[in-house]
């Protein structure tokens, strides 16, 4: 139940940071950075009585329905709650602050910080088996019936909004939205990377049984011990594996050079894994 809760917020923070990256650093200037957001920035201007929110939730719907009709279901409830969620808060942002000018003079800046906050919502979105719909599933689309990997897809996709911003707002402002595309992709995978990191520790020591046990009762993590052989005095001794939190990772160390300073640890960064204790198999 608490999982499900933490989950549940998780969602709407990730949806939330979306639509405020977007409303309040990429909308003010034009900066049509690819995806559903991208493009409904560029029907605005043809369509400015239109609110930017009602824009971004009619094509969601639009894309969902189409989606529904062509791939069936296999989207998820997920996607589809952060597909109608992001609009909404898009939309209640337009009403709640009003942005007369944009927050900053610079239009880098604006780019920057648009890219990186709506970077870090759509990442925790996809750490929680969602996605913010809209160009996704046009993307499956593309998939089904072209055999399209869903990378070149989406960049297609992305190509053409970015080719409409430049012929709608200038060459300048596509060639940002160009470059805001490209930051996407690199600053999203920085990031799922960054929250999915663990360490991956082998450990030699004298007090391996008491490190055993710290791991286990302290860390509540698993352990895997196997007898290794020393190549230089050819002792054979305990070698303990375990995989762990970064800040797990840390009261492990602490702990080890504690009981001994001789201790020998290897760390490697981890950034996936799946099972027990971490990320679901599904």
């Amino acid at each position: 139940m608490k999982k499900s809760i933490l989950g549940f917020l998780l969602l709407n923070v990730g949806a939330f940071m979306d639509a405020a990256g977007f409303y309040f650093f990429l909308s003010p200037d034009n900066i049509a950075a690819g995806g559903i957001n991208g493009l409904a920035l560029v029907l605005n201007h043809y369509l400015p009585f239109l609110p930017l929110g009602a824009l971004v939730l009619i094509l969601s719907l639009i894309l969902l329905t189409t989606g529904f009709i062509l791939i069936g279901t296999n989207f998820g409830i997920k996607t589809v709650y952060c597909s109608i969620v992001i609009p909404l808060w898009i939309w209640a942002l337009e009403k709640l602050y009003p942005l007369q000018k944009p927050v900053a003079d610079d239009l880098l800046i604006q780019m920057i910080f648009g890219v990186i906050i709506s970077s870090i919502g759509l990442a925790i979105l996809f750490n929680q088996n969602a996605s913010s719909g809209g160009t996704d599933i046009a993307a499956r689309i593309l998939y089904k019936y072209h055999s399209l990997d869903l990378g070149k897809g989406l960049f297609i996709i992305d190509f053409f909004i970015v080719v409409a911003a430049a012929f709608t707002f200038g060459i300048e402002k596509g060639l940002y939205a160009l470059l805001g595309v490209i930051m996407y992709s690199f600053t999203i995978d920085y990031i799922i990377a960054g929250i999915d990191t663990s360490h991956h520790v082998t450990i030699i020591t004298q007090e391996s049984e008491r490190v055993r046990e710290f791991i286990i009762n302290e860390l509540d993590r698993g352990v895997t011990i196997y007898t290794g052989q020393g190549g230089y005095d050819r002792q054979e001794r305990p070698v303990l594996i375990s995989i762990v939190k970064r800040r797990e990772y840390i009261k492990l160390r602490d702990y080890i050079r504690s009981l001994d300073p001789y201790a020998f640890i290897s760390v490697q960064t981890t950034h996936k894994v799946l099972g027990e204790g971490f990320a679901p198999l599904d």
